[in-house]
């Protein structure tokens, strides 16, 4: 363990060196052609929202300026817009980042975060502090950061939005998406530096601001340990130490619980089962007539977990998914089983590796000449005994993604919701996901993450190439987060208190 501990700090610097050494041209070519040879073997649905012939030729344009040496993280922000082009949200090089050793991290956790204590908000190229949880230096939201540390931040925001994609030719997702990955980008390229001066507009007028990473107080520090403590309604309700928040939770919005109201912020999975287990008896006993699934900025997740949540919605049996096409019966092998392994961790998966590559190989099945990979979502199931058979409203918006999007098509398609809000930043029509392929490029050793299913929603496909549209448009403004007011669940409100009083 002294011999892996030695190594491992060795192996964080000879990373970092790595990372300022520059790559040849043609080093870098064979890294393109590498990855365009993965991505064509192993994504089963590669030219879903561009041809061929055009991704060839941005391909080989990309080739045609590679003429100079290049850092690895040179050469990811000149491939990275290439493989956005795809338009595959759930597909993107793993940016190159500095590594920090085990001594940096325990210095990193004893201070608080520099950027990470704001509530952002995209707007164009424009970037708005929408929350200020710590009240920083009384910054008030709605204050426009306009550069850090003397660079515009509206550069920042056009290198980054060639990095990123939704699926298809979606309108909704980027500004939501970017305004969480922004920082992620920029410390990628800064590192964890201790501050930072940010030039702000609010109101007509200009503040200058220097960020600091403040040590944390003891009470801090006592604080989080408290909150690390795994109570069982943390358990249930999935806590999330960061934010001091729940990712699932449930309440009735009015006295007589005729209206019941579930979030769910991320498919987690983590004791998903036993917290739709206890709402929805909760809300069978209540006899609430009225339910809001609230999946607003919700990334997605657990396929399972969407399965099952969908047990309690439809009266009649049902089928989630269609089968899920792979490129080969052996792609679910091909998924890098021994990444970001420890030593005791090596050691059981080596022990373990049998069972899985047996288990992957049998997993997938040919049908008509096409590979699938078997899945307990694209069978029939059965309604659960708590189903709910009232009526369903929908939130959805530009950050409901991947899981989100699958569950607010299907409930869209069977007409057992009303969705309101706006276009779901995930295909209708289903997306490249399940698990990953993980490959890495040979010479600039960036990690490719390549989505082995091809997922879909059981439904009749709208051929629209963009997001779920909602039943209900109301798109959401910054002039909303900051005022608090939430027009989308106050249209529903009244909705249903039109609906009781025609009753």
């Amino acid at each position: 363990m002294l011999v892996f501990a030695l190594s491992s700090c060795i192996s964080v610097k000879k990373y970092n060196e790595q990372q300022k050494v520059c790559i040849p041209p043609e080093k870098l070519k064979e890294d393109v052609d590498f990855a365009y040879s993965r991505l064509k073997e192993t994504h089963p649905q590669l030219y879903w929202y561009i041809s061929k012939k055009d991704l060839d030729y941005k391909f080989d344009s990309l080739k045609q300026t590679l003429k100079q040496p290049l850092t690895p993280l040179q050469f990811y922000f000149k491939l990275q817009p290439v493989i956005a082009g795809i338009r595959e949200g759930h597909l993107s090089l793993r940016i190159p980042s500095k590594r920090i050793t085990k001594k940096e991290i325990k210095n990193l956790e004893s201070k608080k975060g520099m950027f990470s204590r704001f509530g952002y908000y995209v707007e164009g190229d424009r970037l708005f502090i929408i929350e200020n949880k710590d009240s920083i230096q009384n910054i008030a939201p709605g204050t426009e950061i306009l550069s850090i540390d003397k660079v515009p931040v509206s550069d920042y925001i056009g290198r980054y939005r060639k990095l990123i994609s939704s699926d298809g030719f979606n309108t909704t997702f980027h500004p939501y998406y970017l305004k969480d990955v922004f920082f992620n980008y920029y410390v990628a390229e800064k590192g964890y530096e201790d501050r930072a001066t940010i030039e702000t507009l609010y109101q007509g007028q200009k503040k200058t601001y220097l960020l600091t990473r403040e040590t944390k107080s003891e009470s801090d520090l006592q604080q989080e340990k408290e909150n690390k403590k795994r109570t069982q309604e943390k358990k249930v309700n999935d806590y999330i130490a960061f934010n001091n928040s729940y990712n699932r939770s449930f309440r009735f919005l009015d006295q007589d619980s005729t209206i019941a109201y579930i979030k769910v912020k991320s498919f987690s999975s983590d004791y998903s089962a036993k917290f739709y287990k206890e709402t929805f008896s909760k809300i069978r006993k209540a006899d609430s007539s009225y339910l809001i699934i609230d999946i607003r900025n919700n990334y997605g997740g657990s396929l399972e977990e969407i399965n099952n949540l969908y047990s309690y919605l439809s009266p009649e049996p049902y089928t989630l998914i269609k089968p899920s096409q792979v490129t080969s019966a052996t792609a679910p092998v091909k998924t890098n089983y021994f990444r970001k392994t420890g030593l005791l961790q090596y050691i059981v998966k080596t022990l373990t590796y049998p069972a899985f590559f047996f288990g992957q190989t049998f997993s997938t099945y040919k049908k008509d000449g096409q590979f699938y990979y078997k899945n307990k979502a694209d069978k029939l199931s059965k309604p659960n005994k708590n189903v709910f058979t009232g009526k369903v409203f929908v939130l959805i918006n530009g950050g409901s993604f991947s899981a989100s999007s699958i569950l607010a098509a299907k409930l869209k398609n069977d007409k057992r919701a009303v969705l309101v809000g706006e276009e779901t930043g995930g295909a209708n029509d289903g997306t490249v996901a399940g698990f990953y392929s993980y490959q890495m490029l040979p010479n600039s050793k960036i990690d490719l993450p390549i989505g082995v299913l091809l997922v879909q929603p059981n439904i009749n496909f709208t051929g629209t190439k963009k997001g779920v549209f909602p039943d209900i448009t109301l798109p959401e403004t910054m002039q909303d987060l900051l005022s608090r007011q939430d027009p989308e669940m106050n249209w529903i409100q009244k909705e249903i208190a039109k609906e009781k009083n025609q009753k």
